[in-house]
């Protein structure tokens, strides 16, 4: 059971690690070490800024950087970067941004920025001497984050608020501290779990020589504190909106086009199983943004999908209506990004993504990520009510089958011209490069 697990290991070298890996995992495969070292950057100064990003490096894993150009929000261009790595997403972004340049583009504005975080509290004595506490200290707690808050008070951002949550009725003795936060250009987590971790020690500090509490010998306990990344306060909206005429489409008038386009909104609405698949759509558009800009797709999937259950149920998060004569499709969603800090600072293709985007602030960028998202989205939709998701999606992912069958770019251009009529699939290709080949 031990022949395979190490000891020291995070003070090996990086090339003593890979040795130590392809012994005891990787059969002695001679290739595995030369495939690693060939993903290193040659510049060792670059290569070591992404070697400090985490632990245990030992390569770099490319993903794409592409670009989806011609989009227009609030009547400004943008070329969007993208980092993805599924055929067909950029394409389909592209597609989207030209189709609305000329039916006025996107619109978008940021509903809010607000974030926040919890100190998470067990307390099983009398409710009243609690909030008595919390109402006594509460100038306290926000005194004892002054010196946190220095900076980020000098740019407009800070504890806004400082709230006591019972939460008894879902968890017994289960009371929280509800800390409201705005972190302007950070995504701010640092800072936010930084404030709450000395809010909860001077919170428990304070409730040593409270009265009450040392009477009844019950003392409120911190159970941990944490920011949260459900942000349903900062909020983002983005939105198309044309004549239906204007919608004509593959051989579908725009009328018919608009009802089919609606009737796809509505059925993620009531059946979870689309709704999932409708919303990792969107997520495709909205992450392969967060990732160019360094920022965190996961916690932005977590949000955004906890989000799309607010109502109880999991639901798609764009919605759609056709009023006197006009379409219109658009999407509030929860995103916390950052322009500072992070890897935003030290990661130069991060650098390069917003030099593209022209230094956008925190909510322009949120902004352009959530129409990223409803773009996306409109494509799959269009693609689905007219020609079928494969057409398309297939067509883009033909080159990776051709990749990986080890087609010659003679073989890539010829196989490339007959599946523009002929159904893509691996055995086809396959099927197709065998005969060329005989």
């Amino acid at each position: 059971m031990t022949a395979k697990t190490v000891e020291g290991f995070s003070k090996k070298n990086k090339e003593e690690k890979i040795d130590w890996l392809i012994e005891e995992f990787l059969d002695q495969d001679p290739d595995a070490k030369s495939v690693l070292m060939k993903y290193w950057n040659e510049d060792a100064t670059i290569q070591k800024l992404h070697d400090d990003f985490i632990e245990n490096t030992l390569s770099n894993f490319y993903l794409p950087f592409g670009i989806a150009p011609n989009f227009v929000i609030n009547d400004a261009v943008y070329a969007i970067p993208m980092v993805i790595e599924e055929s067909s997403v950029v394409a389909a972004a592209s597609n989207a941004a030209k189709f609305w340049l000329d039916r006025g583009g996107f619109k978008a504005e940021v509903l809010g920025t607000e974030k926040n975080g919890q100190v998470h509290i067990s307390y099983a004595g009398p409710k009243e001497d609690l909030y008595q506490f919390f109402a006594q200290i509460k100038s306290t707690l926000q005194e004892s984050i002054s010196g946190l808050q220095k900076n980020m008070h000098a740019r407009g951002g800070g504890l806004k608020e400082l709230q006591l949550k019972d939460s008894t009725e879902h968890l017994d003795h289960y009371y929280q501290l509800h800390g409201i936060f705005e972190t302007k250009d950070a995504m701010g987590a640092n800072f936010i779990n930084s404030c709450l971790e000395q809010i909860a020690t001077t919170f428990e500090q304070e409730a040593q020589v409270f009265a009450p509490f040392q009477r009844l010998n019950q003392f409120p306990e911190v159970v941990m504190s944490i920011l949260s990344n459900y942000v349903p306060e900062c909020l983002v909206r983005a939105e198309v909106t044309c004549p239906i005429r204007d919608l004509t489409n593959n051989g579908i008038d725009g009328e018919t086009f608009a009802e089919n386009f609606l009737r796809a909104v509505s059925i993620a609405k009531v059946e979870p199983r689309r709704a999932v698949t409708h919303n990792k759509g969107i997520m495709n558009g909205i992450d392969a943004v967060v990732l160019a800009t360094g920022n965190d797709f996961r916690a932005v999937e977590a949000g955004v999908h906890a989000y799309a259950a607010k109502n109880g149920k999991y639901q798609g998060l764009t919605h759609a209506s056709i009023e006197n004569g006009q379409f219109k499709f658009w999407i509030e969603i929860p995103l916390a990004l950052g322009t500072v800090g992070g890897l935003t600072a030290i990661h130069p293709l991060v650098r390069i993504a917003f030099d593209i985007l022209q230094r956008p602030s925190a909510e322009e960028l949120m902004k352009i990520a959530a129409v990223a998202g409803l773009a996306q989205n409109f494509a799959a939709l269009r693609s689905l009510i007219t020609t079928g998701i494969q057409k398309g999606h297939m067509k883009m992912h033909l080159m990776n089958i051709l990749n990986q069958l080890e087609a010659k770019e003679t073989e890539k251009e010829k196989a490339v011209e007959y599946f523009k009529d002929h159904t893509i699939t691996h055995r086809e290709v396959a099927h197709f490069l065998e005969k060329l080949r005989n």
